[in-house]
């Protein structure tokens, strides 16, 4: 029997997200949600069939044009409209895991009962969810302010038949996937548009996306550190619990900790050393990781609010009979912790190349390149290379977008967070970190087998002995690329467990 997800009041966390999805689980409504939404669906058709005055995307037009009156005939035509001409993304498609976490989220939102749409909405929504028929979304085209308008317009036309979804394999009309299915196009009622449009989801579902992936990227980047500095024959003062309590980061107490876990019964870490000092990207290690894992902790906190919210505008109180028009589509609070994160992560990547470069030069008893014959053979000399590339575009990639905002609709959306482009391009630092991590490891290994036969721990020497099974010591020169993408898919493979 399938295992299902009740949508509730309940607090939803990252961790939760991620337990639905490694699982497989589907999703419903719970009771509790399918009456907040009916009874507010409820009272704005009462609403309405009293109320003559304008309502900001109700009966009115949309961003400047909102002191246009719509008459009542014309509602159901006004959203068809808005979800039409807002349709209009470009550039990359979505990935379709960031997609299915969009449809979670926008149907997370909704289940409060503020947003006014009809129940066969969110189960439709649900539908699709259930079903994997991903609607085909654009990376460009959300200023991440009144919502995330392109991004969820193509999210959510194939609700009225039309748009593209992604079904069994293949990009299709929705209409087609529809009538597949039996399913009849929603017809639209008041506010329905403005309200599946007018939200914070694909920035949202970007940002547990890229959490999920750097908790594990975080950990990685410790225990990859920790191969490095047994192959670097480094020291462990510096992970000395005493140093990290009289300054006591999270992070930093927490990395320090790992190291001394994970190294625990190595023969190469207690041995005797000739230098007194490591060189900062070794030493500093629980200093810089651990700030990027409070960096990560921190954006956890202001996504976690975010998935539990209502983003839409206006939004609808049915209990205090009230209509109000605010701002809480603006992205701002994720514009910023995605901006965060990104540099957090490009930090990761930075000091693992550093690690990197350290290992191919020739120094305490590693052969020039890690390679035996140096001049004869190149060795490692350029993965480094490659991972240096890889961290000047992070570091460009870096770049704050949250800073920049450009004034659209007429001037009535003067400012915006830019937190779309935050988003997507976060999640191409997160990509490029894991390629150097992965290039971390390879060199990381080939080092740590010049100083056989003494050995690490038990839990290093396993972690390598996995990876010697995919890739095998470098005894001359070959075609690294090879290796270097079977690094990344070991990564990939390589599974933790998320705690709560």
């Amino acid at each position: 029997m399938d295992t299902i997800h009740y949508i509730s009041s309940d607090v939803f966390t990252i961790e939760k997200l991620n337990e639905i999805i490694t699982q497989n689980q589907r999703i419903a409504l719970s009771e509790e949600a399918r009456a907040n939404i009916v009874n507010c669906r409820d009272y704005l058709d009462e609403k309405m069939e009293k109320h003559a005055d304008p309502i900001y995307g109700i009966n009115t037009g949309f961003g400047s044009l909102c002191n246009v009156k719509i008459s009542n005939a014309n509602l159901s035509k006004l959203q068809e409209n808005l979800m039409k001409s807002h349709a209009c993304g470009t550039g990359d498609l979505v990935p379709e895991e960031v997609v299915k976490i969009m449809l979670l989220l926008k149907v997370k939102s909704l289940s409060f009962g503020h947003s006014g749409v009809q129940l066969e909405t969110v189960e439709r929504l649900i539908d699709f969810y259930n079903q994997d028929v991903l609607p085909v979304v654009y990376t460009q085209g959300s200023l991440g302010a009144s919502g995330d308008l392109a991004p969820l317009a193509h999210l959510t036309l194939p609700l009225i038949g039309e748009g593209e979804v992604v079904y069994e394999g293949y990009q299709q009309p929705a209409s087609k996937v529809l009538a597949k299915f039996n399913w009849e196009p929603i017809t639209l009622k008041s506010k329905e548009g403005l309200a599946l449009l007018n939200g914070t989801q694909f920035m949202s579902a970007y940002g547990c996306y890229i959490l999920l992936k750097s908790r594990k990227l975080s950990y990685l980047a410790d225990l990859i550190g920790a191969v490095s500095l047994e192959a670097f024959d480094g020291r462990i003062e510096p992970f000395n619990e005493l140093i990290h309590y009289v300054r006591p980061h999270k992070g930093q107490i927490l990395t320090a900790q790992f190291f001394n876990d994970v190294l625990e019964g190595s023969e190469l870490i207690t041995r005797a050393k000739e230098h007194v000092q490591d060189p900062y990207s070794f030493r500093c290690i629980p200093q810089v990781h651990g700030a990027s894992k409070d960096a990560i902790d921190y954006v956890d906190r202001v996504f976690k609010t975010e998935i539990n919210s209502v983003t839409d505008n206006p939004n609808i109180f049915y209990k205090d009979d009230l209509i109000v028009s605010g701002g809480n589509f603006h992205g701002q609070p994720l514009a910023l912790a995605l901006d965060f994160i990104g540099i957090a992560l490009a930090e990761l990547g930075n000091i693992s190349e550093r690690r990197t470069y350290q290992l191919i030069s020739g120094l305490r008893g590693l052969p020039a390149f890690l390679v035996s014959d140096p001049g004869l053979n190149s060795g490692f000399m350029i993965p480094q290379y490659t991972a240096a590339s890889i961290v000047s575009q992070n570091k460009q990639l870096a770049t704050p977008s949250s800073i920049d905002s450009i004034v659209s609709s007429n001037g009535q959306e003067d400012h915006v967070s830019m937190g779309a482009n935050g988003a997507t391009k976060t999640l191409k630092i997160l990509e490029n970190l894991e390629r150097i991590l992965a290039i971390e490891l390879f060199n990381a290994a080939q080092g740590l087998d010049f100083r056989r036969p003494l050995k690490s721990s038990a839990f290093i020497e396993a972690f390598v002995g996995a990876y010697r099974d995919e890739v095998s010591f470098v005894s001359e020169d070959r075609i690294l690329h090879y290796d270097i993408e079977k690094t990344i898919l070991f990564l990939q493979s390589f599974q933790i467990e998320l705690e709560n």
